[in-house]
């Protein structure tokens, strides 16, 4: 099922006057992705390293940190990539998902946000999950975005967490949240075993890079200076590859073309999928 079909098929009435209203400005507006590129074909990810900066680098963290706490005191609407921007940008099929999800649950949604940052998808969409009778947003991230998110962003229902076993002891969640985050593991099909191994019933995934290609491809992707002079190895996925991992044992309820574009060295676009654990036979 496609996007849009699934989006009239679950969102709530909320969600479905949103994505009706903000479609057709989805190309015209300004974009976190402006500048971004992606470059290369290597052969390890040791090599791509090489290459690049990194992404554990104080500046993307302070930035961030900046940024977000600007949202979260009401200063600033949104936040993406450490930008700030006038409007929330919302990714609605992703929204979509997370209320599917709830639904499912009597209204309750608990989320593994895996890679979330300070919390940039949780706040992004905090508005309509404030609508829900629970919600636990569970971020596990690097040491320091762990500390400043617990120092300065968590509360009863988001928190923060330096590893997956540090998590589960406290709470079982009902999703995992994959955005933007993937593409940056140095073995993606490992830690997506792993996250895919839990006794967890829904997978969404967001802004990842995938082309039409046999084979994933390892590349660098550049962030201009006005973002964060920073530079870090980036996967494209093989649409066919990591369909075919994930379907042996998820059944892939919709995917979904998302907002960040910008060039590569093949051409690839960033997609998202909502996926459900298949039922025993």
């Amino acid at each position: 099922m496609k996007a849009r079909a699934f989006i009239r098929s679950h969102a709530p009435q909320p969600v479905l006057q949103g994505y009706r209203a903000l479609r057709g400005r989805e190309t015209r507006r300004d974009s976190a992705g402006q500048g971004l590129s992606l470059t290369g074909d290597y052969g390890s990810w040791d090599e791509a390293s090489a290459d690049s900066t990194g992404y554990d680098t104080e500046i993307i963290l302070e930035r961030t940190k900046d940024a977000l706490l600007r949202v979260k005191n009401g200063q600033a609407v949104y936040e993406r990539d450490s930008v700030l921007f006038g409007e929330i940008h919302y990714a609605w099929p992703l929204l979509a998902g997370l209320m599917w999800v709830a639904a499912r649950s009597d209204g309750t949604l608990n989320v593994l946000d895996f890679g979330g940052s300070l919390g940039s998808t949780y706040f992004q969409n905090r508005e309509f999950l404030s609508g829900l009778r629970e919600v636990r947003w569970n971020i596990v991230e690097q040491s320091r975005h762990v500390e400043v998110g617990k120092s300065l962003f968590e509360d009863e229902r988001l928190r923060f967490y330096h590893s997956l076993e540090d998590c589960l002891a406290e709470t079982q969640p009902q999703a995992v949240v994959l955005s933007g985050v993937l593409q940056f593991m140095p073995d993606p099909y490992g830690m997506l075993n792993d996250l895919l191994g839990l006794d967890c019933g829904h997978l969404l995934v967001d802004r990842t890079p995938f082309w039409d290609g046999p084979e994933d491809r390892l590349c660098i992707e550049h962030v201009p200076k006005e973002i964060y002079p920073a530079s870090y190895p980036s996967w494209i996925f093989s649409t066919e590859l990591f369909r075919s991992h994930i379907e042996q044992n998820w059944v892939v309820v919709a995917d979904f073309e998302g907002f960040d574009k910008f060039p590569g060295p093949v051409p690839c676009t960033f997609r998202g999928m909502i996926a459900r654990r298949r039922e025993p036979r």
